[in-house]
């Protein structure tokens, strides 16, 4: 990242145990909005090159606390972010981080596939011309479409509209036009659920191929995706005053097999949601 764009380093303490290369370190992050706290105390490590899962219950606060990653909560009207986020040693929230710069870092994949209702084309090459990209844009469309695993489907009709892509095509194609701008982190908000189930495999074998190259980041409600796609597992759930809170994190082997606390084995075997 520009470091002009961004504030001098900041030590974060190291999250369930630490020892990995640390990419994103989140310490005592709060979210609200106006007055009401919607994240609470959250403190753990991203590793680079892996996947992290962010699993709990609707309304813990797992895409507030997923758009805190690249800023997109800024957008929303009366968001206040407590606490600190630091990005390869660089304050995301510092008075002189650029949220442009940091949505250009780490990108980001919706719920539903949002495709631009331009050509194929234009969709993956649209956040490089925005960007004044300056390499040659027809290898990067291709590269980014190779790399989404989506080339071969559509090299002979990147003049069409993405809008005649079937729902799987222009999810991967939205990951695509995310890889274009080459971030170093992926985060995808639930982005399967509008799939079917040839799709979804699609999406979650892409995503384990992506991992040789970003650090992603996945909110999901399906317990065997997270299982099948993630390296780590972080589990929230709510409180009385309805703040989402960090439970537990781990391996995410250990966390399906062997959680350290009650209220995740809870979660995990269904026995409340």
């Amino acid at each position: 990242m520009n470091q002009a764009n961004l504030r001098t380093q900041v030590t974060v303490k190291p999250a369930n145990g630490g020892g990995g290369d640390t990419l994103i370190g989140v310490e005592d992050v709060a979210v609200f909005y106006n007055d009401f706290r919607a994240v609470k105390d959250v403190t753990f490590n991203v590793e680079r090159n892996r996947v992290l899962a962010l699993i709990g219950p609707s309304g813990c606060g797992k895409s507030t606390l997923l758009r805190c990653f690249n800023r997109m909560n800024d957008l929303i009207p009366g968001t206040r972010i407590e606490g600190s986020i630091v990005y390869d040693g660089q304050d995301l929230y510092g008075p002189d981080s650029d949220a442009t710069e940091v949505r250009s870092r780490i990108g980001m994949v919706f719920q539903k596939p949002n495709p631009f209702p331009k050509s194929i084309y234009d969709n993956v090459a649209f956040g490089l011309k925005v960007n004044g990209y300056r390499g040659e844009i027809a290898e990067a469309v291709e590269r980014s479409l190779r790399r989404a695993a989506l080339w071969s489907e559509v090299k002979d009709r990147l003049k069409d509209s993405a809008l005649t892509l079937s729902g799987g095509q222009q999810q991967r194609l939205c990951i695509a036009r995310a890889l274009a701008v080459e971030p170093d982190v992926v985060l995808m908000d639930e982005p399967c659920s509008a799939l079917d189930p040839i799709a979804t495999l699609a999406i979650e074998e892409l995503i384990r191929e992506l991992v040789a190259q970003y650090t992603i980041i996945i909110v999901t409600h399906n317990m065997q995706q997270a299982a099948r796609v993630s390296d780590e597992t972080a589990f929230l759930m709510v409180d009385d005053d309805r703040a989402g809170y960090l439970v537990e994190m781990g391996r995410t082997d250990q966390i399906f097999t062997n959680p350290q606390n009650e209220r995740t084995e809870a979660y995990i075997t269904g026995r409340f949601s």
